[in-house]
């Protein structure tokens, strides 16, 4: 599966599962119930997803994709650009921010409601 693909699913429901607990100790999980895709808040599912309040998702691919459970290393990032159509992808900060909303207008795209601070 595409590396947007998983983060997708993380955030719509399907094959990624974003709020398996890593630890022992019983965490509280994202809702299992998955909404329609056209009916998904986006932010409203990340928030509900435990550690969000740690991270900076709305602004970082890199805290996002961690949030969604997927390696953030750079050469994810430069597989996930790549399949974004950004053959240019070198991990500068520009890049990332460039992939970030990227990556909201494609889950916009694909029916999820975010806001337009995400995506522009």
């Amino acid at each position: 599966m595409s590396i947007f693909g998983k983060i997708k699913n993380a955030i719509f429901g399907g094959e990624a599962k974003a709020a398996e607990p890593k630890a022992a100790a019983p965490v509280a999980t994202a809702p299992t119930e998955r909404a329609a895709i056209g009916e998904v808040d986006v932010v409203a599912r990340l928030d509900n997803i435990p550690g969000s309040d740690k991270l900076n998702w709305r602004t970082s691919i890199v805290d996002l994709m961690k949030l969604v459970q997927i390696d953030a290393s750079y050469g994810n990032r430069k597989e996930l650009a790549q399949e974004l159509g950004n053959s240019d992808y070198s991990g500068s900060a520009e890049d990332n921010i460039l992939l970030h909303k990227q990556v909201m207008n494609k889950i916009a795209a694909a029916g999820g409601i975010v806001p337009a601070e995400l995506k522009d």
